[in-house]
């Protein structure tokens, strides 16, 4: 009977189709294929330097501040961050599912906002991301079939997924 049991994680793993990937990826002892080194200083409404990035931050006027011109605040950089990430691996997956992406640079766009959701009194925050994805010559269901791809291979995903709320929509490139 014990040995039933040690063979159905073997057997599950065999009887899934072949689109169904599993993360096998270990973060803490993968090897290190690239690290961006930021320090911040100020909190948000202070500067941020890195390797290549010199940043300086405001507090949004939503959320109590001045919203300097010319300044970011960290949820601009996340959806930053995020949108490219998401956009590459839709690039990625693309390939791999025998579709050619546009090579015009403005004929596919990741639209990102990142909310600062909760109670700021109760120190009680999150976020939540709307994606706006449209690219041109492929048709949406295709379209769909690579966001939904790309959400399984975008590090930004993994590491948001069960986390923080993300809604991605497909839409018509205007």
């Amino acid at each position: 009977m014990s040995a039933l049991r040690s063979l159905r994680p073997v057997a599950r793993r065999l009887a899934l189709p072949a689109l169904v990937h599993r993360r096998l990826l270990n973060t803490e002892s993968a090897p290190v294929l690239y690290s961006a080194h930021a320090k911040a200083v100020g909190a948000r409404v202070g500067h941020i330097e890195g390797d290549d990035l010199v940043v300086d931050l405001t507090m949004a006027k939503a959320v109590g501040g001045t919203g300097d011109k010319g300044k970011t605040n960290p949820e601009e950089l996340f959806a930053a961050g995020y949108g490219a990430c998401f956009q590459s691996a839709m690039n990625a997956v693309a390939v791999s599912m025998g579709t050619k992406m546009p090579e015009a640079r403005e004929d596919s766009v990741v639209d990102t906002t990142v909310h600062l959701v909760g109670d700021m009194k109760a120190l009680d925050m999150g976020l939540r991301v709307d994606m706006k994805v449209k690219v041109k010559g492929i048709d949406k269901d295709q379209l769909e079939k690579i966001v939904a791809r790309a959400k399984e291979v975008c590090p930004y995903s993994r590491a948001t997924q069960g986390n923080v709320s993300t809604n991605i929509e497909v839409v018509h490139f205007d």
